[in-house]
């Protein structure tokens, strides 16, 4: 075969390869943290379109923790030190009880649930997860009554507590919600179906999405092959997206059968600032009027493990400027033949 012919033909094999490929759409930067706060890990939405971000800022030897509030265009509107917390904040969310609503935040470090002011960051223990240091409180949702629900990465078990607070029960756990992975977090982000017939369960260190049914609270795995399956969240169609942490992307699933329909964002590098550019580590997502907002929580696995080094480990350890990332909250359709 000639020179021409051989770069001909693998000109057409690229050319019907592309063909099948992810049409990934752009994840931008929508907002920056302000200097003094690192490592953006839970984010939730208020009922004016206001983003809080959790900081997971574990480089801290003690707290307060901070939680950063941007406005809808993403112009920094205060950060919150919140009292009596740890520097170790994960997941957060709106609390909606008859018509009362309160921000819930996960204290990692101090293995509680906070109800915080929003405005000043005042605090209070909603829960206490039990275990000790043993405890890793990490995702939250919530059911139509009201009840809290969260995921524990180290223990394996979907605590809940009532509306109001206060003691936990265990109603979940399995080995399938733990991990001997790296990072060393099993449960990690969670969320019922509409119809709230299962829980669906993000295993970050197994890169597994795990069901489970509310009639039998018996685990199931439902997808695997999801590179640090993190922060999870279903659409209004039940397809599940989740955030791949160590693949730098969203990956959608339908809810049938676990089919991936869609892979969203990359990492395009550092940025003049020092900020990723497109998606670095990413942990959590929100969506709202047409984006998905996503936190890039940048996490030099090094600090977890000193002998892992992941393929984007020194592009997190280069980073001098944490970020909040867009993405259109549009599943594209797959170009197929």
């Amino acid at each position: 075969m000639t020179r021409i012919a051989t770069l001909a033909a693998i000109f057409a094999l690229v050319s019907s390869s592309s063909a099948q490929a992810w049409n990934r759409k752009e994840a931008t930067r929508f907002a920056t943290l302000p200097p003094g706060t690192t490592h953006p890990e839970g984010i939730t939405v208020d009922a004016d379109g206001n983003v809080y971000v959790a900081d997971f800022e574990v480089e801290r030897a003690s707290g307060p923790g901070h939680v950063v509030v941007f406005d809808h265009s993403g112009r920094l509107l205060r950060v919150l030190n919140v009292e009596n917390s740890s520097s170790a904040l994960l997941g957060l969310d709106f609390h909606r009880v008859g018509r009362d609503v309160e921000l819930l935040v996960l204290d990692f470090g101090a293995k509680n649930v906070l109800r915080v002011d929003p405005r000043t960051g005042a605090s209070t223990i909603f829960a206490t997860i039990p275990g000790g240091a043993a405890a890793g409180p990490n995702g939250i949702t919530f059911d139509h009554l009201g009840n809290v629900y969260v995921s524990d990465s180290f223990q394996g078990v979907i605590w809940q507590t009532g509306p109001t607070g206060g003691a936990v029960t265990s109603w979940a756990a399995s080995p399938l919600l733990t991990t001997t992975g790296v990072p060393p977090f099993g449960a990690n982000g969670i969320a019922f179906n509409k119809a709230q017939t299962a829980l669906f369960v993000a295993n970050t260190g197994n890169d597994t999405v795990v069901k489970i049914p509310v009639a039998t609270r018996t685990a199931e795995v439902f997808v695997n092959s999801i590179n640090g399956a993190d922060g999870l969240m279903i659409d209004g169609q039940d397809n599940i997206w989740v955030v791949a942490n160590q693949a730098d992307e969203i990956v959608v699933v339908e809810p049938v059968e676990g089919r991936a329909i869609a892979k969203l964002g990359d990492f395009d590098g550092l940025s003049r600032d020092g900020a990723p550019v497109g998606l670095l580590f990413p942990a959590s997502l929100v969506m709202r009027d047409g984006w998905v907002y996503v936190t890039n929580l940048a996490l030099d696995l090094r600090m977890v493990n000193p002998t892992f080094n992941a393929v984007d480990s020194p592009w997190a350890a280069a980073v001098k400027r944490y970020t909040v990332a867009r993405i259109q909250a549009q599943i594209p359709a797959i170009r197929g033949e």
